[in-house]
């Protein structure tokens, strides 16, 4: 044989092995633990089994969500007969060539030994070629709402929705990877969303073309629109901060910004640098403190700041970090570097995120003051000073202040409170309020749980500041260390007012002028497939305004006008004007006199639940055999109101014949349905009759009403409705009333305000990744 013609067919022998080692990275057969040759009633078994273990409701595994996905994934290939030979044959389920496919269209035989290989050229259009330094960076959808949005209100987020087969994404690669190394490394957030597989997610980000960049911070969503160059993308982050985060100081405010931190109950940050714009790791750093510290900046170089610099003694060319707390005449922390870190900041400024005796303002201040114990070795305990405002306070508060700056330790928290701002809290710790009236107290305390619980002492008298009190507060402290029991008094406490709280009709003002930013955004750099619906809505609702105007005015009323209505004519037309003012405050008018409920089986389960049309949705009642009476005729009372909506459909489903298809879908509604058991005998008789599924088959989701559950059923024996003993006397000629019918109706008490906040849009949503086979 040639050696050529050997080569040629060594290479053809090993492209099946390559192809297998290329794509060894997901194999569904492994990912659900059966074989090839298994059935689907296998792969389905398996399936649930799984998915029931790694739900990320259920299973609290840092990788639960990732194998959750890949379980779905792997039954949505294998469940699916044409997927699943393709993945037999190529290796791939279709949805992106296999590497042995790709080979085979590749390589073309144009004569006898002779091929071609597209890959020569290095089109990086597929993931697989592309950088893989966006993998780090990849959002999933509960990803980014359980995590990312919480997290914007610590930081921005530039985040990026890719594609594959987009060539304006390769253009954008270079400067994209460029930016997002450097704005992490300031402490922003970089995310990128693909959607090719994510597509609800860059659904949710309002994402229509790839690539798309956006910005994210507290929640809301604000989109780039210039070139994509590294200054553009480092202007649009910084635009995304708050524009009052830092404050410019100089001589002339330094003392007043200082002079602060009693109104804010905060740290002040001064940072010394000889840009004359403040950089945007200070800004971000910032943005991230804003709760607990107030930063402000000093140009070093500006004509100004000569006094500034020379009373803090600051070396002009270092740039310097100053904390200040309680006393303004001398920093409380400094810190010097040449490059000023992320790190190095974090950690300077975490240590020094509270004043030495700092004031309890909140609920949440005093949590993270005062910690609850969680062992015996994570004591804290707190000495509280409960006093007032004014001059006639000062002295005790200056003398408190002196004492935990020389008696700071890592478990003790120094912390006072104004007793006029917070009475529930002073009156819960003092047991004789006329003792202190006007005076300080002082009370030494530690949280026992999260309900307010608290075990305590408080000093026998008022506390003055003397050294006596001094001495006094020092021996109980020292006590203390060695005996826990000594807070012997325990108590429960309100959660503490907000102080620091806007008012009203401020936080509703400045969510106005969000809203109107937002619009003003919108309309000015949405792009026309965003715009769309709001154009069309508008030139719609116009174009009924003035045609029916223009109607009015040229209709020919000339009749009407000649002769004035008779008496009898002028009443039909008040009624028919009655009539129509009704028809149209009725928005549910129902359109027949009953309502048709018809029962969901494996002969109409696609149309009527798989193939639903986008928007409609089918309200789904579970009944038994022996129920089917009763709850079909409240669950018609309930919902006979709603009849008048085109996008509802009503039906039934046999609990006897379809158990096991509502236990699957219930395990995707948290807590809605407990985790069988197989060693569990009374889990297959629990009872789910009158529970109510609002099936979306479009969007594959649902909406779940629970039976209610009657705490009383004795008492209503003897007694019927009086709907219910009308519709008796009409059908039998005399009033009926069941008291086991009357137990089972009760079960759909309620239903009619379910169905109220489902047309609303407000109730829970389950989403689930294929609908189940109905058999």
């Amino acid at each position: 044989m040639e050696p050529g013609r050997a080569g040629r067919l060594l290479l053809l022998l090993l492209l099946p092995a390559l192809g297998a080692a290329a794509l060894g990275e997901f194999d569904p057969y492994r990912v659900l633990g059966v074989g090839r040759s298994s059935s689907q009633a296998d792969i389905k078994k398996a399936y649930k089994r799984l998915a029931r273990e790694w739900h990320p409701d259920k299973n609290k595994d840092p990788g639960a969500e990732d194998k959750f996905i890949q379980i779905s994934k792997a039954y949505e290939i294998l469940s699916n007969e044409e997927k699943r030979a393709n993945f037999d044959r190529y290796g791939d389920a279709g949805e992106s060539q296999g590497f042995a496919q790709q080979h085979h269209r590749q390589f073309h035989r144009f004569h006898d030994g002779f091929y071609f290989d597209e890959s020569f050229f290095h089109f990086p259009f597929n993931s697989e070629r592309r950088d893989t330094s966006d993998e780090k960076y990849l959002l999933h959808f509960s990803h980014y709402i359980n995590e990312i949005v919480p997290d914007s209100f610590k930081k921005p987020y530039l985040i990026k929705i890719t594609s594959d087969w987009c060539f304006s994404c390769i253009h954008i690669e270079p400067v994209w990877k460029e930016v997002a190394q450097e704005l992490e490394a300031l402490g922003a957030g970089i995310g990128v969303v693909h959607a090719g597989y994510e597509r609800r997610l860059a659904h949710h980000l309002g994402a229509h073309s790839t690539p798309t960049l956006l910005g994210l911070i507290n929640g809301k969503i604000t989109f780039f629109h210039n070139a994509v160059v590294r200054e553009n993308l480092r202007q649009f982050v910084e635009n995304l901060l708050p524009g009052n985060l830092v404050e410019k100081i100089t001589d002339k405010n330094y003392i007043h910004f200082l002079s602060d931190w009693k109104k804010d109950n905060k740290p002040h940050v001064l940072l010394f640098d000889h840009m004359p714009v403040v950089p945007l790791l200070y800004k971000l750093t910032a943005f991230a403190y804003r709760d607990y510290l107030s930063f402000g900046y000093v140009y070093v170089g500006l004509r100004g700041t000569e006094e500034l610099s020379s009373q803090y003694n600051i070396n002009v060319y270092t740039p310097t970090m100053m904390i200040f707390k309680e006393h303004i005449d001398r920093p409380a922390d400094v810190v010097q570097a040449r490059e000023m870190k992320k790190q190095l900041i974090d950690d300077f400024l975490s240590q020094n995120k509270f004043l030495m005796v700092a004031r309890l303002t909140n609920q949440r201040l005093f949590q993270e003051l005062c910690p609850v114990k969680k062992s015996h070795r994570q004591r804290k305990h707190c000495v509280v000073l409960l006093t007032g405002e004014g001059e006639k306070f000062a002295e005790a508060y200056e003398a408190f202040l002196t004492f935990a700056v020389a008696n700071t330790k890592d478990t003790l928290r120094f912390v006072h409170i104004y007793s006029d701002r917070q009475p529930e809290f002073a009156e819960a710790l003092l047991m004789d309020e006329e003792k202190y009236r006007g005076r300080s107290a002082v009370v030494i305390l530690e949280r026992r749980n999260n309900a307010g619980k608290i075990a305590y002492k408080a000093l026998e008298e008022a506390w003055q500041g003397s050294k006596e009190d001094n001495f006094i507060l020092l021996d109980l402290l020292d006590q203390l260390r060695t005996d826990p029991g000594l807070l012997s008094w325990e108590t429960v406490v309100a959660d503490l007012n907000d102080e620091l709280a806007p008012m009203f009709l401020v936080r509703w003002f400045y969510s106005t002028l969000d809203y109107i930013s937002d619009c003003w955004d919108s309309l000015f750099h949405s792009n026309w497939r965003e715009m769309m619906p709001l154009l069309s809505l508008l030139f719609s609702a116009l174009f009924i305004l003035f045609g029916t105007v223009i109607v009015q005015a040229f209709s020919d009323s000339s009749d009407t006008r000649d002769s004035p209505p008779s008496g009898k004519e002028e009443t039909a037309a008040k009624m028919e004007k009655n009539d129509a003012s009704f028809s149209k405050e009725s928005n549910r008018i129902p359109k027949k006199g009953f309502v048709e409920v018809t029962e969901l089986t494996d002969i109409n389960y696609t149309s009527n639940l798989v193939r639903l049309r986008p928007g409609h949705m089918n309200v789904v009642l579970i009944l038994s055999n022996s129920t089917k009476t009763p709850l079909l005729q409240k669950f018609a009372l309930e919902v006979y109101t709603f009849t008048g909506s085109s996008s509802l459909h009503f039906s039934f489903l046999s609990l006897d014949k379809h158990r096991e298809w509502l236990e699957y879908l219930l395990e995707f509604a948290q807590d809605a349905a407990p985790i069988p058991n197989q060693y569990d005998k009374h889990f297959l008789e629990r009872d789910y009759t009158g529970y109510v599924l609002a099936l979306n088959g479009h969007k594959k989701y649902f909406c779940l009403f629970k039976p209610h559950r009657s705490g009383d059923e004795g008492g209503t024996l003897g007694l019927c409705e009086d709907y219910d003993a009308l519709q008796h006397t009409e059908a039998r000629g005399k009033p009926s009333c069941s008291p086991g019918s009357r137990s089972i109706k009760n079960k759909l008490h309620k239903l009619s305000f379910w169905m109220e906040r489902l047309l609303e849009g407000s109730l829970q949503r389950f989403y689930i990744p294929s609908w189940p086979a109905l058999d």
